[in-house]
């Protein structure tokens, strides 16, 4: 799991038509979105279970839709070239089938460049400068994964962090057109609308554009459960789940349970093979990085935090007069109520820690070694608060407002700024500036803010963002569907508990973040999105 601290960081598918249904296609129109085959399948053995849709959706009454085949004759008449116009046609009548969702992808598109030309180049987080120092130094880091650092590494020929935050922007435009095709069969407005929330929140512009790991993995998950719930499932596809997810894990480590959920999905369609195949993608480059890890350590694991970051967490209720640790651990305990302790994070980050006042730096295996074993007494002698713990951090995900939290500083990184911010103060957060600048960026990389353009993306962040009720509406909306509506399709059931895996495992293995929120959205909204498909009712 990824620290989110403060400048302290360490070295569809349905079942089909029957003869003569409207429903019924010779194939696919290669000129419709709808060609992306995003979401479809059906399971074996007559299961309906999967999420996706048919090749196309219903066009209504009207002139005979472009096929292409003019415009193939016309380029066979000139040597092999598409006339100029057939592609402006061909473009246009894409637009008009799709024309509500052009509108808010058009919009999407304007945000972000609205964004890039008010905060040139980047915006910075604390975690951003241990990214920059993996770039160049090239060795696990002990807190996060190196995925972030490898795609980074994909573009430092360019010189240009300016392109790294357009190519994040790309990927979140991207992921709203996944959702959108995914969706297939449903009314344009649900799929428009669907779609909405990852092009049109003012939080999610903003994280595009900070230099984190959360945009990429949302790209990763996104496409990796949209290419899951398609109709045929082959090999080469279930392979590319699979590297999807191993790229996802090895970004974020949150991936690692992704990995489990898919693997079900496909038991559940019965696609034994499929998920062989899925789980050797995944799991091959992962083995890859841990022994990497280990050669670098001599510790096995991806990350060699988990027992620490789990040791923050517990220090929400850990009681050590009910757990009465040995004394080895007993360094480790809070005197004070749980109800007057800081957020998780300070456990981990600040110097009055007992854990930070421990001998060594706080990540070396016998620190985190003791820090979960202290972790896993609290759960053991506390199951109870453990799970009240859980449930109230994950409260914070479905307020309707956004109260500041963890503190005052890490919100503000997902504000968008009102100067320029001040360069880093720590030695490791320095060096990964210095690095940035003269040899990343080549240039002064420090953050210019420039008007009015970033005074119109603070004012449109003021109102635009999708509020936690909201979420948690739209996440109960699928099982609400199922049982009003008596369906036996579950094709929803893959991104919906996708949704839920990753806003529980924070909450429960670390703390709640709002950046940890973002990637979660987009695949909430294509479950209920899915869910709502007539062709899914049980008639």
């Amino acid at each position: 799991m990824e620290g989110t601290a403060p400048d302290k960081s360490t070295t569809p598918a349905g079942d089909e038509a029957p003869p003569g249904h409207p429903g019924n296609h010779t194939g696919p129109n290669p000129s419709e979105l709808g060609t992306l085959n995003a979401g479809q399948g059906t399971a074996e053995g007559g299961h309906s279970l999967d999420a996706g849709q048919e090749a196309t959706e219903n066009a209504p009454a009207g002139p005979k839709a472009d096929t292409g085949q003019d415009s193939a004759g016309e380029a066979g008449s000139s040597g092999g070239s598409v006339p100029a116009g057939a592609v402006v046609r061909r473009a246009g009548a894409l637009v008009g089938r799709h024309r509500w969702f052009a509108g808010v992808l058009a919009l999407g598109v304007v945000l972000r460049v609205v964004a890039m030309l008010g905060f040139r180049p980047v915006l910075w987080f604390p975690d951003s400068y241990t990214y920059i120092v993996t770039v160049f130094r090239p060795r696990p880091d002990l807190v996060r994964p190196a995925g972030y650092s490898m795609f980074l590494k994909l573009l430092e020929p360019f010189h240009s962090f300016a392109l790294v935050a357009a190519v994040q922007h790309l990927m979140g435009l991207a992921v709203g057109v996944m959702v959108y095709a995914a969706a297939r069969r449903t009314r344009m407005w649900v799929r428009t609308l669907a779609a909405a929330p990852v092009l049109l929140d003012a939080y999610q512009v903003e994280l595009e554009h900070l230099l984190v790991s959360d945009t990429l993995f949302m790209f990763l998950v996104a496409g990796a459960v949209v290419a899951a719930i398609r109709r045929e499932v082959s090999w080469r596809l279930a392979a590319g789940v699979g590297l999807l997810l191993a790229a996802a894990t090895l970004t974020r480590t949150i991936g690692q349970p992704l990995v489990v959920l898919v693997a079900c999905w496909f038991l559940l369609r019965r696609r034994i093979a499929v998920t062989g195949v899925m789980l050797v993608a995944a799991l091959v480059p992962v083995m890859a990085y841990m022994g990497w890890f280990y050669a670098t350590y001599d510790r096995m694991g991806l990350v060699g935090a988990n027992g620490v970051f789990l040791y923050a967490r517990t220090q929400a209720f850990a009681d050590c007069r009910r757990m009465d640790p040995p004394p080895d651990l007993r360094v480790l305990c809070d005197p004070r109520a749980p109800e007057d302790r800081p957020p998780s994070q300070e456990y981990i980050w600040s110097p009055d820690s007992p854990l930070v006042r421990l001998p060594g730096i706080t990540f070396s295996r016998e620190n985190d070694d003791l820090a979960g074993r202290f972790a896993m007494l609290a759960i053991r002698s506390q199951p109870l608060d453990y799970a009240g713990s859980i449930v109230s951090e994950l409260a914070r995900t479905f307020t309707w407002g956004r109260p500041v939290y963890p503190d005052q500083e890490i919100y503000d990184y997902y504000e968008f700024p009102e100067g320029q911010p001040g360069p880093p103060g720590r030695h490791a957060a320095q060096l990964g500036a210095q690095l940035a600048e003269d040899r990343y960026e080549r240039a002064p990389v420090g953050t210019r803010v420039v008007e009015p353009f970033a005074g119109w993306m603070r004012i449109y962040q003021d109102v635009v963002r999708l509020p936690g009720t909201i979420l948690l509406i739209v996440l109960l909306a699928p099982p609400a569907l199922a049982v009003i509506r008596r369906r036996s399709e579950m094709g929803w059931l893959l991104p919906w508990s996708t949704t839920w895996a990753l806003l529980v495992v924070p909450a429960a293995v670390a703390e709640f973040d709002y950046r940890y929120v973002l990637p979660a959205v987009p695949l909430a909204c294509l479950a209920a999105a899915l869910a709502t498909r007539p062709d899914q009712v049980k008639s």
